[in-house]
């Protein structure tokens, strides 16, 4: 193998660079705002798009959350692109502030007691995956208190990524035109 390793990475290494990236999550995010600044589409697609795969992001049916998105961004004239990146807000590292997040404020809105969930048996209902039985003490509590906090995050996304691409493109535009008109002179 021509990119093979010369010494392996031992079991220890392997394990800590599969929770964390061996550059840092700076140039992971990095990397991630490049891709965002590169989609095709006016500003307003792109920050659209991030932004519907953002509160998408925050309802509760982990795997669904592309199949949200992808329609809403095409119904909002969004990014499909942009919306297909945002629905990474939930992944391993967010998720577990999300979910009780988002359970106990559907708690909250919905008025329900949080006692009255304490002969639940989780395991039984999702070994036995009884949707029926799941909606009304967890599902349906989520997806009320997914959004809140869902669309206040879209529109901060929405804002910062509308600004950010907007800039991006500007300066982009001033450097080739510079550039240009360097060649010209020449």
């Amino acid at each position: 193998m021509p990119f093979r390793r010369r010494t392996p990475l031992g079991i220890r290494e392997r394990l800590r660079r599969a929770v964390l990236p061996p550059k840092g999550f700076r140039r992971v995010l990095a990397y991630y705002r490049l891709k965002v600044m590169r989609i095709g589409g006016s500003p307003h697609a792109v920050a659209a798009g991030l932004a519907i795969g953002v509160v998408s992001a925050w309802t509760p049916f982990l795997g669904l959350h592309i199949l949200f998105a992808i329609p809403l961004a095409y119904l909002f004239g969004g990014s499909i692109i942009a919306a297909a990146l945002g629905t990474t807000f939930a992944n391993p590292i967010t998720c577990p502030i999300i979910w009780p997040l988002t359970w106990k404020l559907g708690e909250t809105i919905l008025g329900h007691d949080a006692a009255g969930h304490d002969s639940l048996d989780l395991g039984r209902l999702f070994h036995h995956l009884d949707v029926s039985q799941l909606w009304r003490p967890i599902l349906e509590p989520m997806l009320i208190g997914s959004l809140p906090p869902g669309i206040l995050c879209g529109l901060v996304f929405y804002a910062v990524t509308y600004l950010g691409v907007r800039s991006f493109r500007n300066r982009r535009l001033e450097r080739l035109t510079a550039r240009a008109g360097a060649l010209k002179s020449v």
